[in-house]
């Protein structure tokens, strides 16, 4: 069969190349066209069309600014989709671009498999109504997303997070290793993770090595994004900061603890059993529209969502500030909060249920 597949994000990126692979397991001769990045580069052995650091913006006015481009990418893909006629496209996320993708492809005849929802139980829900209409099959990764579904009618599947089969596949590590092989000193990492934006990534830099008078015991060590170059974190890195790339979970799992910007990387932290502390700040304008079109929503890390309750220590806007971040980082360095948040991860695996997710998305993909 032929597969289109479309992942905007790093994030997407990873899951869509475990697909690639489950795919490849049920169908040896599947044929691939992506959007997407490096790893689905390595797994379908071409370059994408588009690859993911064109598409990746993030914000009501980084979107605005960048409309003419995002229309631009729009129209390319839907002539690429009607040249290649797939069997089967594949949507991983990105809702604002996947959705308009999905309705042309439908007018096409084409069958549309969703995988991995986009967050429409926070914003905008009222795009279930195009789910409906366009999407064939809903392939969800979050536990109370099927219910979410349900409620609209929509009868989704569950097939479990991928990020259990990416983690499960890891090899062990030797911290002393790694250390070793990044130029790091021995004493334990605190893990800085900034999200992968160049915008983002500034903010966040700033605010997190802040800290980093009250931590003299401790090294601090950057997590690179790919879609960054190393010249970019440069400026940060002297003899106590510095800087690894396309390493994250090699140097999460070396760290004593971590500080990370929300998104997947919260969730991937805490399956990793790294005790961390969530950071969320954006332009003022980005988050008062923000506030006022999310809707029933407690928390903004993944990890609370799903279990419902505040299990890391969230530090959104104004609470984001140095004397914050020292207090949350010290108590989940040692004692009590800690071993609290390790035993609430231990739960949260559970929750998620075992690894499958790929083969099980790709069982349903290539059956239908």
């Amino acid at each position: 069969m032929k597969y289109y597949i479309i992942a905007g994000e790093a994030s997407g990126d990873l899951h869509a190349s475990n697909l690639m692979k489950s795919i490849l397991k049920k169908d040896p001769q599947a044929e691939f066209r992506f959007w997407g990045g490096d790893l689905m580069m390595a797994v379908a052995g071409f370059e994408p069309v588009k690859h993911y650091k064109d598409l990746a913006f993030m914000g009501f006015l980084e979107v605005a600014k960048n409309l003419v481009t995002i229309l631009k990418n729009i129209k390319i893909c839907k002539l690429d989709i009607q040249q290649y006629h797939p069997d089967v496209l594949v949507l991983v996320d990105y809702p604002g671009f996947n959705l308009r993708i999905a309705e042309f492809a439908k007018s096409l005849g084409i069958k549309v498999v969703y995988y991995i929802s986009p967050q429409l139980w926070a914003w905008k829900e009222g795009r279930v109504e195009k789910i409906k209409k366009f999407v064939d099959e809903m392939l969800v990764i979050l536990p109370f997303e099927k219910d979410f579904y349900k409620k609209h009618n929509v009868e989704a599947h569950f097939v479990g997070h991928p990020l259990l089969d990416a983690i499960s596949d890891l090899q062990e590590i030797n911290i002393d290793q790694f250390k070793k092989d990044n130029n790091l000193n021995e004493k334990e990492i605190i893990a800085l993770l900034p999200g992968s934006r160049e915008q983002e990534v500034t903010k966040m830099l700033e605010l997190m090595l802040s800290v980093r008078p009250h931590f003299k015991n401790y090294q601090f060590v950057i997590a690179g994004a790919p879609s960054l170059p190393k010249s970019f974190y440069q400026k940060y890195v002297d003899e106590n900061v510095h800087f690894v790339s396309n390493k994250t979970y090699d140097l999460l799992r070396s760290s004593k603890a971590a500080l990370v910007t929300s998104g997947t990387a919260t969730l991937e932290t805490a399956l990793l059993n790294i005790p961390e502390v969530v950071c969320y700040k954006s332009s003022m304008i980005s988050y008062e529209i923000g506030k006022r079109v999310v809707k029933n929503i407690k928390y903004i890390s993944l990890v609370n969502l799903i279990m419902d309750k505040e299990i890391v220590t969230e530090l959104i806007q104004s609470d984001l500030n140095t004397k914050s971040l020292v207090d949350e980082l010290s108590a989940i360095l040692e004692g009590e909060q800690r071993d609290k948040m390790l035993h609430s991860f231990k739960q949260l695996r559970e929750k998620l249920g075992g690894k499958g997710a790929s083969d099980e998305a790709a069982s349903l993909i290539v059956k239908g």
